[in-house]
């Protein structure tokens, strides 16, 4: 797995200086600024000048002629070329203003991109695996939770739907059906998911064995739960169009393999405990873990060198 790169931004603050000019030694504003003496000598210069101005005036207005003339002639040629320009190449506009080069409060904005079919396909079934809620009188909801204590502690039996066992994998209470709230039924499968391809990195994970830790931890199934949920929220999975760099990424992930979801959930769990340990977090502190693991990834998924999820591990 590659180490994960990081991104130094600054930023340049300019201000501009601003002078303040005062009236005083103006003198009285209502006393007549030429006398009249002064108003006769100009009146004359003015008179001589407009005699001048119309000699000239045939022939300056015909000059005036001649180049606005020329002018709209060149106007007209310049319209025209960029619209061979714009016509023969598609999209010269779209080279010039890309969709990652538009930014709004530092961070990078896109015009939503055409999808593919297989993209377009994908997403609609990701976004229906996001609207299932977690049943616990669903026979599948309840197999799946049993699954997944299987893949946690092979060597123990499973316990009924209802025990504090359950707590020993993170739960807060007895009935798990009760954790999974926003994070809805994908987020039990991606704990699965995690259990079967990954099975060493998640027992790690599972039974805190990296790392120096708080005495009061986070809970393991309730983290993978709030995992799920930002990642949703990250990628704007539910509107049909990405909006933003890291999400219009995960959807070229998502074309080259269907399980980019449940894969970027893996990367981000570890990811996750790493900042979690680097920061010597404990319980209270999980929310604002959660944050800064959501805009690492979102600086990792923006390389467009990235082609695989797991490209990002740790």
């Amino acid at each position: 797995m590659s180490s994960l790169r990081r991104r130094l931004h600054h930023g340049d603050v300019d201000g501009k200086r601003r002078e303040h000019y005062g009236t005083e030694g103006f003198g009285d504003l209502n006393e007549p600024l030429l006398g009249d003496d002064d108003r006769r000598e100009l009146d004359e210069k003015f008179a001589e000048k407009y005699v001048i101005r119309g000699i000239w005036d045939d022939e300056g207005q015909r000059v005036q002629l001649h180049w606005t003339v020329l002018f709209s002639q060149l106007i007209a040629q310049w319209a025209q070329w960029l619209a061979n320009i714009v016509i023969g190449s598609g999209t010269i506009l779209g080279r010039f203003f890309s969709p990652s080069s538009f930014s709004q409060n530092g961070q990078r904005r896109l015009l939503a991109p055409s999808l593919s079919p297989l993209q377009e396909a994908r997403l609609k079934q990701l976004q229906e695996r996001l609207q299932v809620p977690f049943d616990g009188t669903l026979t599948e909801h309840q197999d799946a939770l049993r699954k997944l204590w299987r893949l946690a502690y092979p060597s123990k039996e499973i316990p009924p739907l209802k025990s504090e066992l359950w707590k020993e994998m993170g739960w807060q209470g007895q009935d798990p059906s009760t954790d999974f709230r926003g994070g809805g039924y994908i987020s039990l499968e991606n704990l699965i998911y995690f259990a079967e391809e990954y099975p060493e990195a998640f027992q790690n994970l599972l039974h805190k064995r990296e790392g120096k830790r708080a005495e009061w931890d986070y809970p393991f199934a309730v983290a993978g739960v709030n995992i799920s949920f930002m990642l949703a929220q990250m990628l704007d999975l539910q509107s049909g169009k990405p909006t933003s760099a890291a999400a219009a990424r995960f959807l070229e992930l998502l074309a080259e393999d269907e399980t980019a979801f449940d894969s970027l959930f893996c990367v981000a769990f570890r990811m996750m405990d790493a900042q979690w340990l680097a920061k010597h977090a404990s319980y209270m502190e999980f929310n604002d873990v959660l944050k800064s693991t959501r805009a690492q990834l979102e600086r990792e998924l923006e390389l467009e060198d990235i082609t695989s999820p797991l490209e990002m591990d740790l």
